[in-house]
């Protein structure tokens, strides 16, 4: 968890943040320049209230009021419209940015390997492609460039004030460091609040994205009330995270309005005594300039543009603080190595298909092997069969040959070429996968089947609808393969969306199908279509099939039986029968010769 530092600049995360300003350089200059120029031109309204009142006003001259009056209404004007532009265009420029960076984060994501979502939560990486990076917005509309200008502006007031009068500026802002004070420890009591905000609103997302996800089994075993208790814990942390932000604000704020009044109230004073002896003198020493009503005027209406930035500046330089928290939350993201190298670059037609694994050792953790020095070769068009207890390394087999997950030791080769020298997407490509656990995304049965694939037809789509079987019942739905399934697939039955599922995977006309328990989902009626189709299907093909049921595997070219990630028995079913007191053949008595079990 990244933590608030005491700088209110990274620079080095600054610097890569500004990589993504080049595309909008005119934007950010444009930006910087109309901060500039509002800087400048707010001294020039309390300039002009003091040559109204001394030189007009007092001296009775209608027609020079009016001047001044039109003047001002005409600063006001340019103001207005500088303050609009400038405030669009920091926006704008923020919202470009991180509409880049968004597109770099997702883009990262979908490239990192598996093991890196098997310890991520997903609420989190959600919390990071978005509230993260609003944060990274906020260094724009409020953060760099505002302040750059609140300085800015703060620095031309008190020279001015100190140019007009340097003892009048010197009384007046006594309270000053008081205030600059008072800013800084607001500052760092705000800062570890916004971090506990920013911890219990990634803390909240996860706990809302998993549980949402799995409200099925919530609602299964009853636990609505359990895991409601455990919602109000996780919110009302995040709740007293905001209120304790907010009991700084209502305490700086006041603090603020009393060092305001002190000023002001010292200007009075010290202002009228110096008009006050003015006029019991017959001259004005050089020493001693006059102070005339316009002069406390323009000092009040100076002193509150003096202390409306300052009074800003602690919210601001902690918004740009939490931008760069942000901006290192989400590049440890993009710096995660967690890629699959894509340096291969063979990606020449279709694949034969022939897979051989060489005495390979893999592992999740350190060397904690899931599978021990594997080794089968399956030649083009053949089928294989995994079979095993849960957690003997079947699934790990397959992640593999995608290269979900990189092996530690051996050599795994398809067509005799190293999967290393494969272009990844090309190889990924060449694999189709059906596994157990269907996602359907929330979309037509059309754009489910074809990924949104423009190269793949509706003609494509139905055609393999009907070789699997699934045509009818889709057409029965409404609006037929335009039919929205929902998130996940909900307004379908588990055996219809394993269907599509499989459709899915024949679309693309792979060289080589994975079967990952693909019909241990479905009814009896739905598997007979699945194992028609697979049938069909698999002439021409490398299969690899995944499966706890011996009936769907025995016309398997080849089986392999594993045990605590190790090659126990390798042969066809008929050979595997035949060896007493084997793995497979208890595999098989257990399923086919107990009572009650699968017959």
């Amino acid at each position: 968890m990244s933590q608030v530092t005491g700088k209110a600049i990274d620079w080095k995360l600054l610097l890569r943040i500004m990589q993504y300003v080049k595309p909008y350089n005119r934007t950010f200059v444009i930006a910087a320049l109309l901060t500039i120029f509002l800087a400048v031109i707010t001294l020039a309204q309390p300039i002009l209230m003091e040559i109204g009142l001394d030189k007009y006003i007092l001296a009775g001259d209608y027609n020079g009021l009016v001047m001044i009056v039109v003047l001002m209404v005409t600063l006001l004007a340019v103001q207005t419209a500088a303050q609009y532009y400038q405030t669009y265009l920091t926006n704008a420029l923020g919202q470009s940015v991180i509409r880049d960076l968004r597109i770099h984060v997702f883009q990262h994501i979908m490239s990192l390997r598996l093991r890196y979502f098997d310890r991520t939560p997903i609420g989190m990486l959600i919390t990071r492609t978005v509230s993260d990076l609003e944060t990274i917005a906020d260094i724009f509309s409020e953060g760099l460039i505002s302040i750059a200008g609140d300085l800015l502006l703060v620095v031309s007031i008190v020279v001015y004030m100190m140019i007009q009068d340097w003892k009048l500026s010197l009384i007046t802002l006594i309270p000053l460091p008081f205030l600059l004070a008072a800013t800084y420890i607001f500052k760092e009591a705000i800062k570890s609040s916004f971090q506990d905000v920013r911890t219990h609103v990634a803390q909240l997302n996860t706990f809302l994205q998993e549980h949402i996800s799995g409200i099925s089994i919530i609602q299964y075993f009853s636990r609505e009330a359990q895991e409601m208790r455990k919602f109000k814990a996780v919110n009302e942390k995040y709740r007293d995270a905001n209120i304790r932000s907010n009991w700084y604000y209502s305490i700086f704020f006041p603090v603020v309005e009393i060092f305001v009044a002190a000023s002001i109230g010292l200007l009075v004073w010290y202002g009228c005594k110096r008009i006050l002896s003015d006029q019991q003198m017959t001259s004005i020493t050089a020493d001693q300039q006059g102070i005339t009503p316009g002069k406390i005027l323009a000092f009040i209406t100076l002193l509150n543009l003096l202390f409306r930035p300052i009074r800003q500046l602690a919210d601001k330089f902690n918004t740009l603080q939490m931008g760069m928290v942000g901006a290192d939350r989400i590049f440890k993201v993009l710096d995660t190595d967690e890629v699959a190298p894509n340096t291969g670059t063979i990606q020449a037609g279709m694949l034969r298909g022939q897979i051989e694994f060489k005495n390979v050792w893999f592992a999740y953790i350190d060397d904690y092997w899931v599978l021990k020095n594997i080794s089968f070769t399956i030649q083009p068009g053949e089928t294989l069969a995994l079979v095993g207890a849960t957690g003997a390394g079947k699934s790990s087999t397959i992640n593999i040959l995608n290269r979900f997950y990189e092996i530690g030791k051996g050599n795994v080769q398809i067509d005799g070429v190293d999967l290393q020298q494969y272009e990844l997407h090309y190889l990924r490509s060449q694999i189709a996968t059906v596994i157990q656990d269907v996602f359907l995304f929330s979309d037509t049965i059309a754009n489910n089947i074809s990924l949104n694939n423009p190269s793949i037809t509706r003609a494509q789509i139905v055609e393999a609808a009907r070789n699997v079987g699934a045509h009818e019942f889709i057409e029965r739905l409404p609006g037929g393969y335009d039919y929205n399934v929902m998130e996940r697939g909900a307004t379908l039955s588990a055996g219809q969306a394993q269907l599509i599922s499989f459709v899915r995977a024949l679309v693309y006309n792979p060289a080589i199908l994975v079967l990952d328990e693909a019909t241990s989902s479905v009814d009896t009626e739905t598997e007979i279509l699945i194992q028609n189709a697979i049938d069909r299907l698999m002439e021409g093909r490398t299969a690899i099939v995944i499966a706890h049921r011996l009936s769907t595997i025995q016309k398997a070219d080849k089986i392999i039986v594993l045990d605590h990630g190790e090659i126990k028995e390798m042969g066809s079913h008929q050979e595997l029968l035949r060896i007493e007191g084997g793995y497979y053949r208890k595999l098989y008595d257990l399923q086919f010769n107990s009572a009650g079990i699968e017959r």
